[in-house]
């Protein structure tokens, strides 16, 4: 009884700290592997792994199915979803995998392949407009005009794509030449291609908003307003992944988390509060909330949230001593403890138990100015209240973490 009364007031105690903090929270599940891909069609949002194949949820991520009848290949790189042919008022939903299109008409349940005239090959990117339906494959541009029951090349036969877009009259490819990352534009439905060398390696995701195009690559975010006569460039010091986009936000997802910009890209803010996977492969806004998949699950946050702060990049430094709350909390095994300290100081982090016995000793060191992170590792101390403690010249502050086997 105890026991479980322990776990309802510690249960109580997060649910309150992550609605006074909101921030990045792991769904329930997938747990484990990359997540390549997102959909949404209504209330239903679906995830592409890499090996578990598609997954479903029709709670905001509370809950995780697996709907996978009819899909061979398990590792889905792309989605598109498109109103049903015949005016049935109905949505299809598209899957790319390893080596096939899938499309299935009741909202995941069977799925039936659609890959005649396609190469076996990975399918990267796919997205409709109109009557045209584009695959971005291994080898090439892939077009079909009657809902993906045939298909013929449309150019690029030689290179990987990883993207592909439609903006005004004009379809984008995003790929590589040699070790130069290249939007490729065509207007004449990919009967030929210009190319503009925009990264260090791959260009590796598009987003639309009206007359911009956004660009991600290995040489951060690209935009032109003019169908790529020109080119700004912003977030150059990041890898980028994966685009998003929420009225006039726009979010990236980079090889260090995740970044909002404001101003169409030319100013950048890092909101990657409580992801503890920095590996953003892919973004998608469902509901109210930003969706993340990384390299070992899902994560989500309120778009509110991050569009009304601005969180401090680790590379400012603070102008007061503060102590944050421990994340997550309660942990098992591990939690991060942030501190900053505006100048200078020998710090102490010590951990005590609910008896005011030290248990761990985290700093006990001088510190140049700045935000600082410990982990805490749990794995060796018994579910309980325990107390952290961090001491910097004449600041003193104690906060409590809960560990919870």
């Amino acid at each position: 009884m105890t026991r479980r009364i322990f776990r309802s007031l510690a249960y109580a105690f997060l649910l309150c700290f992550n609605v006074a903090f909101s921030q990045w929270v792991q769904t329930n599940g997938p747990y484990s592997g990359k997540i390549w891909s997102f959909a949404v069609c209504g209330t239903n949002f679906f995830v592409g792994t890499n090996g578990e194949g598609v997954l479903r949820s029709s709670d905001n991520g509370a809950t995780w199915t697996a709907v996978n009848v009819g899909i061979v290949e398990k590792s889905v790189y792309s989605f598109a979803v498109s109103p049903a042919s015949g005016g049935t008022g109905g949505t299809n939903i598209f899957a790319g995998t390893n080596g096939s299109v899938y499309v299935s008409t009741n909202d995941g349940s069977s799925w039936n392949s659609i890959s005649s005239g396609l190469p076996a090959s990975y399918i990267n990117a796919l997205t409709v407009a109109g009557t045209n339906f584009w695959a971005g494959t291994g080898r090439g541009v892939f077009r079909s005009t009657n809902n993906g029951s045939t298909w013929t090349a449309a150019g690029l036969t030689g290179n990987s794509i990883y993207a592909v877009a439609v903006c005004g009259t004009k379809l984008w490819a995003a790929s590589r030449t040699g070790s130069a990352g290249v939007a490729y534009c065509s207007d004449d439905n990919g009967m030929s291609w210009t190319g503009y060398v925009l990264s260090s390696r791959d260009v590796s995701a598009f987003a639309v908003s009206g007359a911009n195009l956004f660009a991600g690559g290995y040489a951060g975010v690209h935009r032109t307003t003019n169908n790529g006569t020109n080119w700004t460039l912003g977030l150059a010091s990041e890898i980028v992944y994966s685009l998003a986009l929420f009225g006039t936000n726009l979010f990236a997802g980079t090889f260090g988390g995740v970044w909002l910009s404001t101003d169409n890209g030319t100013s950048w803010m890092k909101v990657s509060t409580g992801l503890t996977n920095p590996y953003i492969n892919a973004l998608a806004v469902h509901g109210t909330n930003l969706f993340a998949g990384t390299d070992a699950g899902v994560f989500k946050r309120p778009i509110s949230e991050m569009v009304t702060s601005v969180e401090r990049s680790p590379t400012d430094l603070p102008t007061h001593f503060s102590l944050e709350q421990n994340y997550p909390n309660p942990f098992n095994p591990s939690t991060k403890i942030q501190f900053s300290i505006p100048n200078a100081s020998f710090v102490s982090l010590k951990v005590f138990d609910a008896l005011g016995r030290e248990v761990s000793i985290l700093v006990a060191e001088e510190l140049a100015a700045g935000i600082h992170t410990r982990h805490l590792d749990g794995a060796a101390l018994p579910s309980g209240v325990y107390f952290y403690r961090l001491q910097a010249g004449e600041y003193l502050q104690t906060k409590k973490a809960i560990v919870l086997k």
